[in-house]
């Protein structure tokens, strides 16, 4: 049995909560590993933190300027200067393009060198395992947490599918913030063979009661999309799940995308406050939809899809109002045109690395270190269809 396959029986025959003691026994057997340690990116994505078994105080890292972060940024292996015959390798765990962390080991640099593009498999492994084992304990999630949650925001980060996604056609990424106090603002997505399907929500309200609200609008929502049923349809289901609870007391905002995957054609069903820009080569412009009615205003309110074309390299970026409205101390909003200057500042970035960078600026616009309001931003980079072998 050769190391690698070692390696991924070991984790995959491990305990939920021993993922990081089964790759330290096999890396340090196998690899000559002399420390291993996994890092997971916080809720906020500023912070590297230690996987530990015991709650308590955590050393974290930061994603910023730091040689776990320069791998965790690049997405590549970062092997830090040797010292006596030693290295120190910093692997990027992701999965499909949700990264999720940083596995770093020291080890000799003869060995490293030899073994390093078996080591960044065993990290990948290491993700698909915890993506799993997350299901069974906490360790995951209390490890990502700087902060306690409110309970709002624990409903909320329930809800995600993950922060970023890529295949060869498209990378995609997300982030809400106060990333430890969210309410109502949201996103969802999913993919099929010829499709990635996202919503971008804001639900009115503030705490529990917007997230409760929201919960019960994506829940709708994907209900709809797990049936068949078209985006116009998946917005007129929701729609009467949700007026059917609150009867029109209280709505949620959503824009709706269906990217067909082998054409590049979107429908949209524009219900709200959520806005979507588009950056192709330096100019970023608004994409205006027909304005319909949030879901749940009124009983049977009927929605229209719109379509519209996207070219290979266009960067589409959807922010809800809690991005463009908000005020800096003197009153001034945000607004389109500032917003669009951050998305072409941040033009060279992967599209995982936009929403973060955009919702920095905004705080410096804010400034005050607390939001008022949700803040989300997603970026969607499309590659193009995947050419035919």
């Amino acid at each position: 049995m050769n190391r690698f396959v070692a390696a991924e029986r070991a984790l995959r025959s491990a305990a939920p909560h021993q993922l990081v003691d089964a790759v330290r026994e096999v890396l340090r057997e196998a690899y000559g590993a002399k420390t291993v340690q996994l890092f997971l990116a916080d809720y906020g994505l500023a912070t590297l933190q230690p996987v530990q078994p015991a709650p308590g105080p955590q050393e974290s890292v930061s994603v910023h300027g730091s040689p776990a972060g320069r791998a965790f940024g690049s997405q590549e292996p970062f092997v830090q200067t040797p010292a006596d015959g030693e290295v120190r390798l910093h692997l990027p765990v992701s999965v499909r393009g949700d990264r999720l962390g940083v596995l770093t080991l020291t080890m000799p640099a003869d060995r490293a060198e030899e073994h390093l593009a078996e080591l960044a498999e065993v990290a990948q492994v290491l993700g698909h395992e915890v993506i799993v084992a997350d299901r069974d304990t906490d360790l995951y999630r209390r490890a990502r947490r700087t902060d306690r949650l409110t309970l709002a925001a624990e409903m909320q980060w329930q809800l995600l599918p993950g922060r970023s996604c890529s295949r060869p056609e498209y990378a995609l990424g997300a982030q809400l913030e106060p990333a430890y106090a969210i309410f109502g603002d949201n996103f969802d997505w999913s993919t099929s063979a010829d499709h990635l399907m996202l919503y971008i929500t804001n639900g009115m309200g503030q705490g529990i009661e917007a997230a409760l609200l929201t919960n019960l609008g994506i829940n709708a929502l994907r209900n709809a999309r797990r049936a068949g049923l078209s985006l116009a349809d998946q917005a007129a289901l929701a729609d009467q799940a949700l007026y059917a609870q609150y009867r029109g007391e209280a709505h949620l905002s959503v824009l709706l995308v269906d990217l067909h995957l082998r054409t590049g054609r979107l429908q949209v069903v524009d219900a709200g406050s959520p806005r979507m820009l588009r950056l192709r080569g330096r100019s970023v412009t608004s994409v205006d939809f027909e304005a319909q009615l949030p879901l749940g205003m009124f009983e049977e309110t009927d929605y229209v899809a719109q379509e519209f074309d996207v070219e290979p390299g266009d960067r589409l970026v959807f922010a809800s109002d809690g991005v463009y409205s908000v005020a800096a101390p003197g009153g001034e909003q945000y607004g389109e045109r500032a917003l669009a200057r951050a998305i072409a500042s941040t033009s060279l970035l992967p599209a995982a690395e936009v929403p973060r960078a955009v919702l920095r600026e905004l705080s410096g616009h804010r400034g005050t270190p607390v939001a008022d309001d949700d803040a989300l931003v997603a970026c969607l980079d499309w590659f193009g269809p995947r050419q035919a072998p």
